[in-house]
């Protein structure tokens, strides 16, 4: 468990919010649903702006290659152009990134919230999720009762009438408290620490034979098949000739959450399929409607520019621009740099020297050709003749 205070903050808000659910539809399963609408709605932004990215990464990829081509020997200016051509385009290379991002910490939230037992314990006690999971979970004695004495040797459990009713925790003929491992185990058991650190073992209701098994495998089949469909929808709308390694994350990715299937708790499962069914209906009503490479850059013009405020694709720019000027990469105009007086190693051999001051006052200062200066200039006054 990640002991960290604003962790647990997080993990407390997130399980009063599923506990406010379920006081107003007391059904585990329709609760999960709804979660996952709420936070699927909050990150609605995030994922259009996912979607967008990856059209329009995919309608400059031919220029993008263009560009790699021209410059195949120059890498530093290839990222040049590309920069440049992402900045005509208004195409953030990178905005794709946070929706992936952020669905890995949202599943752990999930998992440590709808994982039972838990500890701490993340949703109110003087709620009636908890009352109901109390009956299969006890955490004190009596069952359900926030002040009693906290449970904390295998004794106690043993003594209680366990396992208790299912009522308050189950959807479609599932224990949403189980797994599709715990599933028709007439001794299936969910593990737990107590308080003082002692192994626990509560005796949970997940079936007694093989059809109790059906819905739970089918949850766990729905949810490699809906990350399968999800991710192929990604590959149609990612540019071709992607990285290797993206391309390989996307074939793990629905075998690894399939096995997860298995093992997370039937509530998550739940959770991941709904989420990824939002995802799917999400993805194809976007990817119908796709601008063109005109439409992307008539949209970025007429964006308006903020100087006093960059953005990330304007600071890279800048930062390519000032490396490429330390460089030596521009040369300054003709007209804008002055001339250099002449050095004493490149004047005729018949050229008299001239003082040090006279040096320092030459015509350095100003842009015109340098004049050739008299000795008698200089001195004020002729030389005497011998």
């Amino acid at each position: 468990m990640i002991a960290l205070a604003p962790w647990q903050a997080l993990l407390d808000g997130l399980g009063w919010v599923v506990a406010q659910i379920y006081d107003f539809i007391p059904n585990y399963g329709v609760t999960i649903i709804l979660l996952t609408v709420t936070i699927r709605l909050v990150l609605l932004p995030l994922g259009i702006k996912q979607v967008r990215s990856m059209q329009h990464m995919q309608i400059v990829q031919p220029k993008i290659k263009q560009i790699q081509g021209k410059y195949k020997g120059n890498k530093q200016r290839q990222q040049e152009e590309i920069m440049k051509l992402y900045k005509e385009y208004g195409v953030n290379p990178f905005s794709g990134c946070w929706p992936v991002l952020l669905q890995f910490p949202i599943l752990i939230a999930m998992y440590s919230v709808l994982r039972w037992p838990q500890h701490p314990i993340h949703v109110p006690t003087d709620s009636g999720l908890y009352a109901a999971v109390s009956q299969q979970i006890p955490e004190t004695l009596p069952p359900g009762d926030p002040n009693g004495e906290p449970i904390t040797t295998q004794p106690q459990i043993n003594d209680l009438d366990l396992p208790g009713p299912t009522s308050g925790t189950s959807f479609l003929g599932m224990n949403l408290l189980c797994s599709a491992i715990h599933a028709g185990n007439p001794d299936a058991t969910l593990a737990a620490k107590s308080p003082t650190g002692k192994d626990l073992a509560y005796p949970v209701d997940c079936g007694s034979d093989v059809v109790d098994r059906i819905p739970y495998y089918v949850f766990a089949v729905l949810m490699f098949g809906t990350t399968f469909f999800q991710q192929r929808q990604m590959q149609q709308a990612t540019p071709p000739g992607g990285s290797s390694q993206q391309q390989a994350l996307l074939k793990v990715m629905p075998i690894l959450f399939g096995v997860f299937g298995v093992f997370f708790p039937a509530g998550l499962v739940l959770y991941w399929t709904t989420s990824n069914g939002w995802q799917i209906g999400q993805q194809y009503f976007m990817l119908k409607s796709r601008p063109t490479a005109e439409q992307l850059a008539e949209n970025a013009k007429s964006k308006p520019q903020k100087a006093e405020k960059k953005g990330f694709m304007a600071s890279m720019m800048d930062r390519a621009e000032q490396q490429r000027k330390l460089r030596g990469g521009t040369t300054p105009k003709p007209d804008s740099e002055p001339s250099r007086p002449p050095s004493a190693s490149s004047a005729s051999p018949n050229r008299r020297p001239t003082s040090r001051s006279s040096r320092s006052l030459g015509p350095a200062c100003s842009g015109s050709a340098p004049r050739r200066p008299s000795w008698s200039s200089v001195r004020g006054s002729s030389p005497k003749a011998t």
